[in-house]
């Protein structure tokens, strides 16, 4: 598989990578076909599809997925046979641009890494091309109704997901007007399939609090026994969880490496174990802790840190 990979870094090299970013709902799937031929772009990945050409050609569609989870696994390539899949396609194909679908700029930078494509060079929000009302139609549309959206022909969803499928709809794409404005019915008409994924019938099944807790503690254990952990809060959002976390350090750490190989740790372990999004990792230094022995003249510097108690985070939304 590592000769299928460097065959295809080759390929890769002249490939220009786009990417259209929102928070679910929000219509990136409506508007994507719409984006791709304004820009002149044949190929699009969204929910863990490769879709050229109107066509399903590779990958695993994550709105097939029975749970939340696992759509989020599908979504991300997590998968080695689906990236596979997916990699023999490119092979073949030889395409030079290409259109990323995520929830956020660091979703759509780790498809791009698990996929061995470059980076985007190009990264447009959902905002800049939907208005605020057609953004909240669409959000409206998916929590009431459950509708998400493929771009490619009700004939292509038949075929491979016929369980999921429930209506088609149709646009007019016109060179002349921005998809902000996009309202007349010249040009080309694009076909586009509504589904209901298995798992929004059954609702959105979600990693327990406690459960997320266990392995942050754990984590904080394995890369850092020294530390001791005073709370841990778990915040939420359609992108993914927000963690943070209040510690104890001892005397003489190197705050700022371990703090930043802490939070490295806990992103990577959880997400490589969960599958789910880490959006944000702040670690909150609450107190220095005195050793049993500390060195001669070192009270006076551990008296300054703690009156400073400072705290420490880095967001990774960008990841």
């Amino acid at each position: 598989m590592e000769n299928i990979f460097s065959e295809l870094i080759l390929n890769f090299k002249p490939i220009t990578v786009y990417a259209l970013i929102g928070e679910s709902g929000t219509g990136k799937s409506f508007r994507s076909k719409l984006l791709a031929e304004e820009h002149g772009i044949h190929a699009i990945i969204d929910d863990g599809l490769l879709i050229i050409d109107e066509k399903i050609v590779a990958g695993h569609s994550a709105k097939r997925e029975k749970t939340y989870m696992g759509a989020v696994r599908a979504a991300l390539f997590d998968d080695k046979e689906q990236r596979d899949d997916v990699a023999k396609a490119f092979k073949k194909s030889k395409l030079k641009k290409i259109l990323l679908l995520g929830t956020s700029e660091k979703m759509v930078t780790k498809i791009a890494m698990r996929l061995q494509l470059p980076q985007p060079s190009k990264i447009i929000r959902i905002e800049d091309i939907a208005s605020k009302e057609d953004i909240e139609k669409a959000v409206k549309s998916r929590q009431v109704e459950g509708k998400h959206v493929i771009p490619v022909p009700s004939i292509e969803v038949q075929k491979s997901y016929p369980q999921i499928f429930s209506n088609s709809i149709h646009d007019f794409f016109s060179k002349k007007k921005s998809l902000k404005n996009l309202k007349g019915n010249s040009g080309k008409m694009i076909e586009k399939s509504i589904v209901q994924p298995e798992f929004s019938k059954k609702g959105r099944i979600e990693i327990s609090e406690a459960a997320l807790t266990q392995m942050v503690m754990h984590c904080v254990q394995e890369c850092s026994p020294d530390v001791k952990i005073k709370k841990i809060s778990i915040k939420t959002n359609v992108r993914g969880y927000r963690l943070f976390v209040t510690i104890d350090v001892p005397f003489g750490t190197q705050l700022t490496g371990k703090v930043h190989k802490l939070q490295q740790y806990i992103i990577d372990k959880i997400e490589t174990f969960t599958g789910i999004l880490i959006e944000e990792v702040s670690i909150i230094i609450d107190k220095i802790t005195k050793t049993d022995n500390p060195p001669e003249k070192s009270m006076e510097e551990v008296s300054k840190l703690e009156m400073m108690k400072r705290t420490l985070a880095r967001t990774h939304k960008d990841k």
